[in-house]
């Protein structure tokens, strides 16, 4: 998100630019795989931890961007978050949970990229199509699957 990249909400059918996802989130655009760690994500099923609403997460992740950032001594927490040692206390005890939905709620842009709409043309069952279906005793699955290629 910035000048360039923008958030879609599909289900408002609106575009949000850097101050648009402040104003929403209450954090920077940088912070949103963070916030949907804790927070968690119904729609791409990780339910986040336990205790950590939005509110707790854009007044935490406000202060801290990332979640290598907060303290792990809640005593250490900026004094504007609220209920700083339950969520301390929940967040490092799920701190590899918490990982792991960052990563899941962060965008891959490492993976290849259709260059053309041939790519999507069927070419034919698999190499080991063939032996999957034997071992599945199902071998009119592997003639109908070469039957479609013509």
């Amino acid at each position: 998100v910035g000048s360039r990249i923008v958030q879609l909400d599909r289900r408002r059918e609106t575009l949000r630019d850097e101050a648009g996802v402040i104003a929403k989130f209450g954090i920077k655009p940088s912070s949103i795989p963070d916030y949907l760690a804790v927070v968690g994500d119904s729609a791409d099923g990780y339910p986040g931890i336990a205790g950590w609403g939005s509110k707790s997460a854009a007044a935490v992740f406000s202060q801290y961007p990332h979640l290598e950032n907060i303290p792990k001594d809640w005593r250490h927490w900026d004094p504007m978050v609220r209920r700083a040692r339950p969520l301390a206390e929940s967040l490092f005890a799920a701190w590899e949970d918490a990982l792991l939905f960052r990563t899941l709620a962060t965008l891959r842009v490492d993976v290849p990229v259709l260059t053309s709409i041939d790519d999507l043309l069927w070419r034919g069952p698999a190499e080991d199509f063939k032996r999957t279906c034997e071992r599945m005793k199902a071998p009119d699955l592997f003639r109908r699957a070469l039957a479609r290629k013509r």
